[in-house]
Formats: C-alpha cells, sequence, structure tokens
C-alpha cells in the first residue's frame, strides 16, 4: 500500500512504520497509510525559520501578493487532479467544490488584499499620534513578520480549504507555515502541496506538510511561532494547554466544533419567501460535506406556532436528497468520512434521544445509490424534535459531526437570543426575517456568543453566501465553545501574523523607518517639480513650497457663482453676529482649487495621467478675503499598479500631503490627494 509522504526541509519523505490505514469512505478500501515516525520535527521548525522565513520576509506585502495570485492560478489550472482524489473522502461536486476551489479563492482574496499594504515588507498599523507641542516627537505603531513558522494542525473536513484560507493569510503576512492535516483525508492535502511546491512560486521553506501524527512538534515551538487548530473542542483545549505553548507565550488560535444555530423570524409564515429560503437553507446545511462541517447548523429555533409546519416541510425536504456515490450525477450526499465518524454520530444522537424524538430519518438504515451502504460510511440525513430546549440541555452541549440538526420551538425575540446563547458561544448563526426590528433585536442581543451572524431574506438571497461559507475578508471564529479565536478577517488576519512595535522619535526619523511621510518631517528638494518625474523617479518626502496666493472677496462670490455653493457663511452681506465667522469667508472646497492651482504643474504632457481622488480632508481654520494662501506639497506614499493587460499604461498611484497654509504659517486645511503616475517605458 502506498505511504503518503511528507514535505520536511526541503524533500519528500515517508515515515517509518506501517502508520495509519486511510480507507474509501464510500467503498470502505483501503487506499493509502500516513505516518510521520521517525521525522525530524525540530529541524523542520528550523528549516523553516532559516530558509522559508527569511526569503518571505525580504519580501514587499505586494510581491508576496503577486505571489498567491499567481499560485491561485495554477492550482486551478489542476482543479481537476483535486477532484478526482476528493471523491475517496465520500465528498460529491458540489462538496468538493467548496473545499478546492473555496480554498483557492482564498489565495486570489488575499492576492488582492495587498493593496491594504505598502509595497514594503513591513506596514505601519494606525494613526501616527504626536507626542510634543512643537511637533518634533511622535510615535507610530509598526508591524513586522514574526521570525518563526506558522504551525496549522487543521481537522479532517476541509482538507485543501483548511490549508489554503489559513496559508494565504501567513504567506501575505511574510511567514511560512508547517501544515499538519488530519491523517483522515491527508491524502488530498498531500496532493495540493505537492502541487504547491511543483509550482516554484513560493520560495523554498514557506510550506512544510505533515501527513501523519505531530509528534513532539508542539515540544519545539518559541514564542516567534504561531500555532492554530482547527478541530474539536476537546483536542483544541489540550492543544492549548501543552507545556510549551504557555512557558514561550506563542500565539495560540483555536476555531473549535461548535453548536451553531439558525432562528426562523416571528414574522416568516409557511409558504412566504422567507420561509421557502429557510427551508433551503436548513436543508443545505445538513446535507453538505453530509453535515461535516464546523459552521453546520445544528439547532434551529422555530416559533412554537408553526413548530410542525418546520419539520414536517424539513422532511419533505431532506426526502428529496439521493444519497450515495458521490460519482453518481444523481447523488446530492455522499458518506461520511469514515465509518468511525458515522458510529460516533450514531452515539451521540442516541444521547440526544434521551429526551429528544426522531422526526425524520433513520439511525440504522439508509437507501444509497451506486454504493454499499454498510461498506460505505452512508448515514441518513436525521432531523430531530427537542420540545423543551430550556429545561433539556443536551441538545446545547452534544455535537453530532454529521447529517444531524435539532428543531426546538420558542416564544418571541428573548427567547430566542436565550436558546441560541445556550450552545457557550459559535462560529457563525443566522436569522431568517424580512423585519428590520426583528433583526435589529436579535443581532444585538445575540452577538456576544457568535463570531458571525446572517440576517437571511429575499432582498440578498440570490447573492448570499449562505449560514455556513466563511469569507476570507470577513473575521472567521467565534467566542467560547467555538474557541475564542478569530481567523482569516481581512488586513485583521494578516496582522495576527505580525508583531506590533510602537516607535518613537522625530517625524523625519519615522518617515524614513515607515517609507511614509510623517507631517513635520523635513522634506527633499526633489531638483525639478515632483510632476515631472516618473512613478519610479519619486522618493517619499519629495517636497515642494509654493508660492503666494492671495484669497479676495470677488474670489469667493465668483466661486459661489461657478459652484452654486450660496451657503450664508459665503455671502459679503449676511449679518454674523452669533456665528462662528468674522464676515465672508471662503469656500473650503475654492481653497482645495486654489490649492491645486498653485502645486499642480500640468504646463505640457507629462508623467502624471489623472487625479485619482482624495484620502482625507480636513478644513481647520477660516480663510478670509486678504489672507495669503501658500502649499507645502509633499509625496507620501506610494502605491504600485499591476498591468492587467499587456496595452495597459505601467503606473502607480502616488499619495500626497497637501497642507494649506495661511500667511502666519497654520494650517488652513489638510488632504491627502492621490494621483496616478506613469512609469517609465521599458
Amino acid at each position: 500500500m502506498k505511504k503518503l509522504e511528507n514535505y520536511v526541509s526541503g524533500r519528500w519523505i515517508t515515515g517509518d512504520g506501517d502508520g495509519q490505514i486511510l480507507l474509501d469512505a464510500v467503498t470502505g478500501a483501503p487506499i493509502y497509510a500516513a505516518t510521520t515516525e521517525g521525522l525530524d520535527f525540530a529541524g523542520a521548525l528550523e528549516y523553516g525559520r532559516t530558509v522559508g522565513n527569511p526569503a518571505l520576509r525580504k519580501l514587499t506585502f505586494h510581491e508576496r501578493g503577486r505571489r498567491l495570485r499567481a499560485l491561485a492560478t495554477y492550482l486551478m489550472g489542476r482543479k481537476e487532479e483535486f477532484y478526482a482524489i476528493s471523491y475517496h473522502s465520500g465528498a460529491t461536486r458540489a462538496d468538493a467544490w467548496i473545499d478546492i476551489e473555496g480554498g483557492i479563492g482564498n489565495l486570489f482574496a488575499n492576492a488582492s488584499l495587498r493593496r491594504k499594504f505598502p509595497d514594503l515588507p513591513w506596514c505601519t498599523d494606525g494613526d501616527p499620534i504626536g507626542l510634543s507641542k512643537g511637533g518634533t516627537f511622535m510615535g507610530h505603531h509598526i508591524l513586522v513578520p514574526k521570525e518563526g513558522v506558522a504551525v496549522h494542525i487543521n481537522a479532517y473536513n476541509f482538507p485543501v480549504w483548511g490549508m489554503l484560507e489559513k496559508c494565504a493569510v501567513n504567506w501575505l503576512a511574510g511567514m511560512p507555515a508547517i501544515v499538519k492535516p488530519a491523517q483522515m483525508t491527508a491524502y488530498l492535502t498531500e496532493a495540493v502541496a505537492r502541487a504547491i511546491i511543483e509550482s516554484g512560486i513560493l520560495p523554498e521553506g514557506s510550506l512544510q506538510v505533515l501527513c501523519g501524527g505531530a509528534g513532539d512538534l508542539l515540544d519545539h515551538v518559541t514564542s516567534q511561532d504561531v500555532v492554530t487548530f482547527t478541530g474539536s473542542k476537546k483536542t483544541g483545549l489540550m492543544l492549548k494547554a501543552h507545556k510549551r505553548i504557555h512557558e514561550e507565550s506563542v500565539p495560540f488560535n483555536m476555531e473549535a466544533d461548535s453548536l451553531n444555530c439558525i432562528v426562523l423570524g416571528t414574522d416568516v409564515a409557511p409558504g412566504s419567501p422567507e420561509w421557502d429560503l429557510f427551508i433551503k437553507e436548513v436543508r443545505k446545511e445538513i446535507t453538505v460535506k453530509a453535515g461535516q462541517k464546523c459552521t453546520a447548523v445544528r439547532r434551529i429555533f422555530a416559533p412554537e406556532n408553526v413548530l410542525e409546519d418546520v419539520y414536517i416541510a424539513l422532511g419533505k425536504a431532506l426526502g428529496q436528497t439521493a444519497i450515495g456515490n458521490p460519482l453518481n450525477e444523481k447523488v446530492r450526499m455522499g458518506a461520511l468520512a469514515s465509518t468511525g465518524q458515522r458510529d460516533d454520530v450514531r452515539k451521540n444522537v442516541q444521547q440526544l434521544l434521551a429526551t429528544a424524538q426522531l422526526v425524520y430519518g433513520s439511525l440504522d438504515s439508509v437507501e444509497v445509490l451506486d454504493a454499499d451502504a454498510q461498506k460505505g460510511a452512508f448515514l441518513s440525513p436525521l432531523l430531530l424534535l427537542e420540545s423543551d430546549p430550556f429545561r433539556n440541555e443536551a441538545v446545547h452541549d452534544i455535537e453530532c459531526f454529521g447529517p444531524v440538526s435539532t428543531v426546538m420551538p420558542y416564544k418571541d425575540v428573548d427567547d430566542a437570543i436565550l436558546l441560541s446563547k445556550k450552545g457557550k458561544g459559535s462560529l457563525c448563526c443566522s436569522i431568517v426575517t424580512a423585519d428590520a426590528r426583528i433583526a435589529t433585536d436579535f443581532v444585538v442581543g445575540a452577538a456576544t456568543h457568535h463570531g458571525r451572524i446572517l440576517v437571511l431574506n429575499q432582498e440578498c438571497a440570490k447573492e448570499s453566501t449562505g449560514h455556513g461559507s466563511p469569507l476570507p475578508l470577513l473575521v472567521h471564529g467565534g467566542p467560547g465553545r467555538a474557541g475564542g479565536g478569530e481567523e482569516m478577517g481581512g488586513t485583521r488576519g494578516v496582522k495576527h501574523y505580525l508583531q506590533r512595535t510602537a516607535v518613537q522619535g522625530s517625524p523625519t526619523m519615522l518617515t524614513a523607518i515607515t517609507g511614509t511621510y510623517q507631517a513635520g518631517g523635513k522634506g527633499k528638494d526633489p531638483g525639478v517639480h515632483p510632476f515631472r518625474k516618473y512613478y519610479e523617479e519619486l522618493e517619499v518626502g519629495d517636497q515642494i513650497v509654493t508660492e503666494k496666493r492671495v484669497i479676495t472677496a470677488d474670489d469667493i462670490d465668483a466661486f459661489a457663482d461657478l459652484s452654486g455653493d450660496h451657503f450664508y457663511a459665503h455671502k459679503k452681506d449676511t449679518d454674523f453676529s452669533g456665528t462662528m465667522f468674522e464676515g465672508q469667508v471662503a469656500h473650503g472646497y475654492f481653497v482645495l482649487s486654489a490649492a491645486a492651482g498653485l502645486f499642480v504643474d500640468g504646463s505640457d504632457l507629462g508623467p502624471v495621467l489623472l487625479n485619482y481622488g482624495i484620502d482625507e480632508l480636513r478644513f481647520t481654520k477660516p480663510v478670509y478675503p486678504g489672507a495669503e494662501l501658500t502649499i507645502r506639497f509633499t509625496c507620501k506614499e506610494k502605491i504600485p499598479q499591476d498591468q492587467r493587460e499587456a496595452t495597459d499604461i505601467p503606473k502607480g498611484i502616488v499619495k500626497w500631503l497637501v497642507e494649506m497654509l495661511d500667511e502666519t504659517g497654520e494650517h488652513t486645511g489638510v488632504a491627502t490627494i492621490l494621483t496616478m503616475v506613469k512609469r517609465r517605458e521599458g
């Protein structure tokens, strides 16, 4: 029997011993063996720290992001290989799509996220903070990649998505990864990891994979490493309590399986569009991946007056689900990942049946297409009814990790909130309602116990990703039983792998360190007007101070006529008694326009292609007729742009700090404007 290989310290290697035998979930036949016995786990960590980490750290966020995009494109081109292997896990094509293309989608999403970061290996966090009256001393926070390895211990249910949704984030942050998938489905993780290594897109050492046990891996982690875990609460708590994790203060992120719920709003009646959405969503959550999702709906709360209607409608919907060999096009639900997993589900359902009753499905038999129900890990979808959810706690404590969910009654929104919280913390919950008041009351009341809440109705249904779909730019995780961690989450997720450090010094020094001009820092003589420089020629800190322009009452009148803005403060004949102003005041937008007239050099064609917009604009002091306006104009930041087509003009975005000063040297306004600037051809 073929052994899965582990990619460790730059080479593929099989472990010692027979290892764990992995079975085809549909046929029950042995397909692989997985073992990591005899591997040097300490050496793997050191390899990641000394080879992968320096290589990733020296790349900028934009360079890392472009490699993620290239890797995603490469893996998408090989997806059919992965689908063919995925069928061994009992997953249908639709199930595997979530895992395979959903995982690759995380690479694409995080590749795009690079635009939120500078073209540097590090970045700033938050706004600069002035620490002195004279402006010569300030503070800022910087974020730099940690010098260790991201260790990911993943669950069996998403062997591709589980790896890529985490690695996409740590790679963008500049950290390498060691991935330890659950052995049960590690064969699919190994196949995708092999493709990643073969691509050569990422620096060597960016990824190592252990397809067997974790051995003594955690005995060798340090404070510069990060450990994440996805799986059962019991295993997660054991890992979190590891002595080394505490001794070294190793960041540990836990995402545990939870008793997620869905609520049918009291406003929803049978036959309404929201009713149909509710039934469809619950059926999907029970049957997709045969219910083996950490986000799957385990608890269903319905108003007591429609409780019977709900479980009858759900039973009819579940009865239309064809079960069997996922290679059969008629099949809509495949097998569980293993017969052992099926046995665990049955045992947990028996505990729930001490107080609940089965209203749909059978624990002992199931009709399947194109397969043997006994040899494969097949199980009927099961719907339970718990009539007294406030008194009977088992349904809020025991999770059946399969196609199982329990429907329960509630009276009002307060009841629904209390019941949702009895799960002691979940990854996600949903409420189906068209009533904004009900939605608001529930979301605000229940949010303390859920990582994500979906409000579903016909308005968003066509484009909604559904209850159980974590999105890479939003937080995935939850409080309490769900582990208390947060994964992904856009820039938040990336920052989990970065060290935040407060830096203090002069604006000039912090400009040099952060790569972004800090107000009050010394400017650089650009030699020529900055608008005559190409993108790559511009330097952060390039600065000019313009000549003066006297603002007149006629200017203000003319701008009022041109713009149609005749606000009282801009009129000469206004009685200014009791107002904030001494007399007629210039429009803020006129001051900005006059500023542009002073700092813009566009007498002939040059590298500046267009004005791209304004990020920040504040008017800080009134400008009266007779004021002398001067502009200090400084290159603040540079952001590269990719050429999407060969015919695109090569260019980048440049941010400029525009300081509008009057004759006293005080600021009358501050803005950050953006221009699109051409690169030199060739």
